[in-house]
């Protein structure tokens, strides 16, 4: 009895913590097959749709599925930027936390500076004041992306947002869940 307790004690530990840096979403059955970690690279690149910041030339990419909503991928946004030298960062906006969601993800993918916009949009949302203001009329393509983006996370088995996908330096898939500062980021893609 007294392992059981402490077994149960343990997982709501590390549930408490995935809490603290990430923002999970309900379980929703996809409509797809699920995506295997070894083609999520290759799957999130060809189907899905974001903004590019950081070296463009680089070798190395890293998609990060994202909630305009989630503090914590405001917070992984921010570690992020001293990196943008080493890497090319594809901010994918999905849709689930809230109705802003939808209509803050199109603004900053139709938006002519994405990095100065999502920059605006972080500092407002991490203030508390909700993030940038964003039409509700969003143009069918724009919508059906966001649509996509949130399925691919669905099919990637995330729970929460941030989610990275990309290759570590030995070119082993990485996928991870949850906000992190820029060191334990910078480890974790080998940058």
């Amino acid at each position: 009895m007294l392992q059981r307790r402490h077994l149960t004690l343990g997982l709501l530990a590390a549930s408490a913590a995935l809490a603290l840096t990430a923002c999970g979403q309900a379980a929703d059955n996809a409509k797809k097959a699920p995506i295997a970690p070894d083609q999520a690279l290759a799957t999130v690149a060809a189907e899905g749709k974001g903004f590019t910041v950081g070296a463009s030339m680089a070798a190395r990419t890293v998609y990060v599925l994202f909630d305009p909503q989630c503090p914590h991928c405001g917070h992984l946004w921010q570690a992020a930027e001293p990196l943008l030298g080493k890497a090319r960062f594809v901010w994918m906006p999905v849709a689930f936390i809230g109705p802003k969601s939808l209509p803050q993800g199109a603004a900053l993918l139709q938006a002519a500076q994405p990095q100065e916009t999502m920059n605006a949009h972080e500092q407002s949302l991490l203030s508390g004041a909700g993030g940038i203001g964003a039409s509700s009329s969003i143009p069918d393509e724009i919508e059906a992306a966001i649509k996509t983006n949130t399925e691919l996370l669905n099919r990637l088995g995330a729970e929460s947002v941030p989610f990275i996908v990309a290759k570590s330096a030995s070119g082993q898939p990485v996928l991870q869940a949850g906000a992190m500062d820029t060191a334990a980021l910078a480890a974790l893609l080998g940058l």
